[in-house]
């Protein structure tokens, strides 16, 4: 997948657990756990649910790298061959 796919499954998947979440308000190299206020329950369940659609593992060692939307959207692009 290009990194631009990899980015709208984030967005999309972020907007399932936080359905009101601005995304213009979200810098691409932003945690965006505090700006968009999600807890660690839901950044788990952020990650679990890009894992299966992904088909990527996703370890607990790599969450740092999936902490920004440009971070998760060059890590899910690296992690298919594209990055």
């Amino acid at each position: 997948m290009t990194r631009d796919e990899a980015l709208e499954i984030v967005k999309d998947e972020i907007r399932r657990i936080v359905p009101d979440a601005d995304f213009d308000a979200v810098p691409p190299d932003a945690p965006f756990r505090e700006v968009l206020d999600m807890d660690s329950l839901d950044f788990l369940a952020f990650v679990s649910a890009l894992g299966e659609r992904t088909g990527l593992a996703l370890p607990e060692e790599d969450y740092p790298a999936l902490g920004t939307l440009s971070g998760c959207a060059g890590y899910l692009a690296a992690g298919t061959g594209q990055g």
